[in-house]
């Protein structure tokens, strides 16, 4: 079976995407596959994947490539098909010489169900760029890991990617601070030590110091995490503030004797999910609430000497009698998570008397504090 060739019919037909992957050109010739259309594919939650699968029906035609890599390639395309639960199935197809035995990717049976149509263009111009570069790290993980245990991680590594993506396009802005440039930081070496649930890279490396040389060789190790957000509902008319509380493993391995955190609600932001989507998101999944107006607090970084991790941090408003107090979160992710609702006033006895010792949760509250009257005016 890998003497025939593939049928591409969805996101490999992309020719970047298939560089990334195979770590060739794509070289294809145009084919046809009769009575199957491509819709997208539909996981047993009922969630609609940016990526397609074909299926039969009848009267309909699929148009696709035939293409005829060579044994590293396939490994490649293999593997990656593998990370979606995707692998090879015989078809035939039509191509300008005549019918041929082919091979297309198909999920294993009842992985997926069929949903609306798909189109290549416009899951190019939404998600081409992104899946692509998502790729290309997914393609260097292979290289020491199985796809079972990549597939594991896809979601985190996809949402490291948009981070690193969201830090190159946002403006550098630089009134008091120096003006970067891209010769200002030379790596003579860089390795990826670790790349699960967070990243671990370590540089040697020179960087520009202020008067304008180049510094000594040195060595710095970072963990690189995904970019998040912390969102703190406050309903302005009753003055109360929820906050959550669950086990952290950081004070625990730092030995705090009580690693339960007064918190914001929090949690990461996933690959093509914009900041204030993903805090309504987590509102809905640690507090059970829907946030009516959403207000920025500010973004940031948690501790740059050592971390990736950028914050975007909210104040929600929400309406938020005793009843909406509980214990939530998703229990496919061994979330455990109880939601207080306190005074305001407490909430700053409580940072003064340290029980809260979050820092976005400081920060936020020092931003309700200068911003309350506002709120509670317009509420």
């Amino acid at each position: 079976m890998t003497d025939k060739p593939l049928f591409l019919f969805g996101t490999l037909q992309h020719e970047p995407l298939y560089a990334a992957v195979a770590g060739s050109a794509l070289t294809a010739q145009s084919a046809d596959l009769a009575d199957h259309a491509v819709r997208h594919a539909v996981d047993a939650h009922g969630d609609v994947q940016v990526f397609p699968l074909c299926v039969a029906q009848p009267g309909q035609v699929t148009k696709g490539l035939l293409i005829r890599p060579d044994a590293a390639a396939r490994a490649r395309l293999d593997a990656y098909e593998q990370l979606f639960d995707y692998v090879p199935s015989a078809i035939r197809v039509a191509a300008s010489s005549g019918r041929v035995e082919a091979l297309i990717y198909q999920p294993h049976p009842g992985r997926f169900t069929a949903g609306e149509g798909w189109s290549l263009d416009r899951w190019a111009a939404k998600h081409g760029a992104l899946t692509t570069e998502i790729a290309a790290d997914m393609m260097a993980l292979l290289c020491e890991a199985s796809p079972a245990q990549v597939r594991h991680h896809i979601s985190m590594l996809a949402a490291r990617v948009a981070s690193r993506r969201r830090a190159k396009a946002a403006p550098p802005e630089a009134t008091l601070r120096r003006a970067a440039h891209p010769d200002d930081v030379k790596i003579v070496r860089y390795h990826t030590p670790y790349t699960w649930f967070f990243g671990v890279e370590e540089a040697d490396m020179q960087y520009r110091r202020f008067d304008g040389t180049l510094s000594d060789t040195i060595n710095r190790a970072g963990f690189v995490m995904a970019d998040a957000v912390t969102v703190m509902p406050y309903d302005p008319v009753r003055d109360t503030v929820m906050l959550v509380e669950q086990f952290r493993f950081g004070p625990y391995v730092r030995g705090d004797q009580n690693p339960w955190l007064l918190e914001p609600i929090a949690g990461r932001i996933d690959a093509g999910e914009a900041p204030e989507e993903a805090a309504r998101r987590e509102s809905v999944e640690e507090a059970h609430l829907e946030m009516r107006a959403m207000h920025k607090v500010g973004q940031y970084y948690v501790s740059p000497g050592a971390v990736s991790e950028y914050l975007f941090s909210y104040i929600g408003i929400a309406d938020l009698p005793d009843s909406v107090q509980g214990v939530h979160g998703l229990a496919s992710e061994n979330e455990n998570i109880r939601s207080h609702v306190i005074p305001f006033d407490r909430l700053m006895a409580l940072i003064d008397s340290g029980e809260v010792s979050n820092g976005p949760l400081i920060i936020t509250a020092q931003w309700l504090a200068l911003n309350r009257e506002r709120l509670r005016a317009g509420a």
